[in-house]
């Protein structure tokens, strides 16, 4: 699926999807944070139908979108004003796919968990090799599973509110298979580099977080029309957060190998897919 704009309801955006119907191109609506996304599936038609939304725009009033309402509207179409709460909880649910929401919610009932009183034997079967006591090392699950450990509201609420945001529009947008290449590689080797660096207490998703900023940052720059490009204010935030976490400015243990380790596999990850992968 390729965005070619926004509009801040789906009210007004359908009669732009019905005057783009009379020219056979497919559009459909998918709810964001502020409005709808406008959807096609098809790249050859990007320019046309982009052209069309930016008039749109500017003439939103213009007679032929009434006319192609009339010709080409769906009357099973559903305009939603229903309870703004439930409204959220959609917004919730569309913004991101399976695997973002089942790795949101694994790490919740995990933290939920650990605060209902089963930190100890969660940590002990969860954290990295020789966190607790010597492990075997057939127990290959350690170099991943520390990313799901979070050790306070603000460690979790953090990396989820990332998680859920890039990782939806991610999985939306590209597909399931990048963002479990993601999930799988910058889980694991950023845990291996924050073991070498700082040994091996430590946890969280931010080396995934931390991939997944990548990616969107380089797959936003290099191929605009994915939709899942990050204003820049929003990396560089991410990336003096990066920077900060060397200062122990503010007196948290921060696992900064992590951080690094899980940049460089989405900016990687993020130049092969540009360069690789259809849209």
């Amino acid at each position: 699926m390729i965005e070619i704009g926004r509009l801040p309801n789906s009210r007004a955006a359908q009669a732009l999807i019905d005057y783009l119907k009379g020219l056979n191109i497919s559009c459909e609506l998918m709810p964001t944070e502020q409005g709808v996304a406008l959807m096609i599936r098809e790249q050859q038609h990007f320019e046309r139908a982009h052209r069309e939304y930016l008039h749109f725009i500017n003439n939103p009033y213009d007679e032929k979108y009434l006319a192609a309402s009339w010709e080409n509207g769906d009357t099973h179409t559903k305009l939603d004003y229903g309870n703004p709460s439930l409204q959220l909880v959609s917004q919730f649910i569309t913004g991101a796919g399976p695997l973002t929401l089942a790795v949101f919610f694994t790490c919740v009932v995990i933290y939920a968990a650990m605060n209902l009183g089963f930190a100890k034997p969660i940590f002990e079967q969860l954290s990295f090799f020789g966190a607790t006591a010597p492990n075997s090392a057939t127990e290959f699950w350690r170099l991943f599973t520390p990313s799901l450990l979070h050790f306070s509201a603000m460690h979790i609420i953090f990396n989820l509110l990332w998680w859920w945001y890039l990782g939806g529009k991610i999985e939306n947008k590209i597909g399931l298979a990048p963002l479990f290449i993601l999930l799988l590689v910058g889980g694991t080797l950023p845990n291996i580099l924050q073991y070498f660096i700082a040994g091996p207490q430590f946890g969280g998703l931010s080396g995934v977080v931390y991939a997944v900023v990548g990616y969107t940052w380089i797959m936003g720059h290099k191929r605009p029309e994915s939709g899942i490009g990050l204003p820049p204010a929003y990396i560089g935030f991410m990336l003096l957060w990066l920077v900060l976490g060397f200062t122990d400015m503010f007196g948290l243990s921060i696992a900064n190998g992590a951080h690094v380790g899980g940049l460089i596999v989405g900016v990687i990850q993020g130049f092969i897919d540009s360069k690789t992968r259809k849209i």
